[in-house]
């Protein structure tokens, strides 16, 4: 399992529209991904409706997991997708 946690910085947190995103970006990938918030509640990346349900802020601090086929990339991918986009 690969992990890397990311400081929100979208105004609003992940919200609606980034959430949309996220979950996208989160088919398109062969491994699990899971967002871990900083009250321990987790949910899939690829569920728009758990990831909205974590309430994450900004300034907030969540924990990316990442485990299954191409781990390394997937974490790779998805930590630029992070900065690019929440």
């Amino acid at each position: 399992m690969k992990t890397f946690d990311y400081v929100i910085t979208d105004e609003v947190g992940i919200h609606a529209r980034p959430a949309t995103l996220l979950a996208k970006k989160a088919k398109e990938m062969s491994a699990t991904i899971t967002l871990v918030n900083k009250d321990g509640k987790s949910a899939e990346a690829k569920k728009l409706m758990a990831v909205m349900g974590l309430g994450i802020k900004k300034g907030e601090t969540v924990t990316v997991n990442v485990e299954g086929e191409n781990e390394d990339a997937v974490a790779a991918e998805m930590e630029t997708f992070f900065k690019e986009n929440l």
